[in-house]
């Protein structure tokens, strides 16, 4: 997978992913942080700059729609994955 900040723009096995402005943010929040977990708030306050809430999934939707949009094109590798109760991660 290859994460283009300039150009805004994610490819895997040099097909472009099409990613909303918010996931290209959260893929590339992670993508930074690699083997650092983060949790749901922290995403959330980098990305919308909005004070967050306990009860918001969307977080939790914009992942899984990342997840859907580029595993299916990892051959059966997880890119992000989850540690329950805490955040997310992509491995190192």
């Amino acid at each position: 997978m290859c994460i283009d900040q300039i150009q805004h723009k994610v490819t895997v096995d040099n097909q472009e992913i099409s990613l909303t402005s918010r996931e290209f943010d959260i893929l590339h929040i992670l993508a930074v942080n690699r083997g650092v977990v983060l949790s749901s708030e922290t995403i959330f306050r980098k990305v919308w700059k909005e004070e967050y809430y306990q009860s918001n999934n969307t977080v939790m939707v914009h992942i899984s729609r990342i997840r859907d949009k580029i595993e299916k094109h990892m051959n059966g590798q997880k890119l992000i994955q989850t540690v329950w109760g805490v955040g997310y991660k992509i491995e190192k």
